[in-house]
């Protein structure tokens, strides 16, 4: 029997391998009937869009810069490693480095939102105050962990605070940002300490000047607004707002920007609970302790106690009102 040829037009060269699997469908879009409407919302609602964005700022790079700061003013405490003293200058440097080019970076976009080709000549002098004044940024943080340690009886050491304590993030990042805001850095400071408002609930406009010693115990719903000014060894507790009263308006009904609209606080001042202090012209005197639940909107001197006293407070015995109330049925 003559075999056939396997190049040849016989049935050999007929046979043929598997046939490639075919492509998958497109996968389908059924919303994309919705796009033109929110294309032409980008074209028509401005101010909530921004679609050549190369010259804004990033809210995650921002937030990634954060995070480099804690790791060079904490060392050791924001890493998954030890960080060893041999190596401490070489993770220094590199640090240093790749949050200084990040933040350069930030800050040039800033100053050229609303003008792409803007000068950004004044962000070198603006970085320079910034990275100097890093060691006394740390050791102001040094006071506001010893004025939690000495404040707060639940705290066993210091390291427990710097690792759980939201008010030191929160602190630590206002600090650097005051630098950048009296520096005149735009929008970047307020972006920092919103990101730690976010991890922590603790509201710290960059604009306040807060002294040493400062420490927020608990820290939930605290709001410290931007021309506060408050002494050293300031205590906060949850809850408390320093706020603005009222705000100026121009002739048009548009509130007037800037000027003196947050309390002073004077030094060793405590204030406890969801108290309410409003007002430019407010001032707390030195050594003064505001109760909790309190609500000012006008100063008070030095040495002052501030409380509301109690109406009427009824405390009945549960068990006794169960007995009188017991039915003489049952069902």
């Amino acid at each position: 029997m003559k075999r056939e040829s396997s190049h040849g037009n016989g049935p050999a060269a007929a046979v043929a391998g598997p046939r490639p699997p075919a492509a998958p469908p497109a996968p389908e879009k059924p919303y994309d009937q919705f796009v033109p409407d929110l294309l032409a919302s980008y074209a028509t609602v401005g101010g909530l869009n921004h679609r050549d964005a190369h010259n804004m700022p990033s809210t995650r790079a921002v937030g990634q810069i954060c995070e480099g700061l804690l790791q060079l003013l904490f060392p050791g405490f924001h890493d998954d490693d030890a960080v060893h003293h041999g190596t401490l200058a070489e993770l220094t440097s590199e640090r240093l480095t790749q949050v200084a080019l990040g933040l350069e970076d930030q800050v040039r976009k800033s100053v050229r939102i609303g003008d792409p080709k803007k000068p950004t000549g004044r962000t070198p002098p603006i970085l320079r105050q910034f990275f100097q004044s890093l060691p006394d940024v740390r050791e102001l943080l040094r006071t506001d962990i010893e004025a939690a340690y000495e404040g707060d009886p639940a705290v066993h050491f210091s390291e427990e605070i710097i690792l759980s304590y939201p008010f030191i993030t929160a602190i630590a990042i206002q600090r650097l940002a005051h630098i950048l805001y009296i520096a005149g850095a735009p929008i970047i400071p307020r972006m920092m300490t919103e990101w730690a408002h976010s991890r922590t609930g603790i509201d710290i406009h960059p604009g306040a000047r807060i002294g040493s010693h400062f420490f927020i115990d608990h820290g939930t719903g605290v709001v410290v607004g931007e021309t506060c000014r408050l002494g050293r060894h300031v205590k906060l507790y949850h809850g408390v707002t320093l706020g603005a009263r009222s705000f100026v308006k121009d002739e048009a009904g548009h509130i007037v920007k800037g000027g003196k609209r947050h309390p002073d606080v004077g030094d060793h001042v405590t204030i406890y609970p969801n108290s309410t202090i409003l007002g430019g012209e407010t001032v707390i005197g030195a050594n003064s302790t505001i109760g909790a639940n309190v609500f000012l909107m006008h100063s008070i001197p030095p040495d002052s106690l501030v409380v509301y006293e109690e109406k009427q407070l009824v405390i009945r015995d549960k068990s006794a009102r169960k007995k009188e109330a017991a039915p003489d049925w049952m069902i």
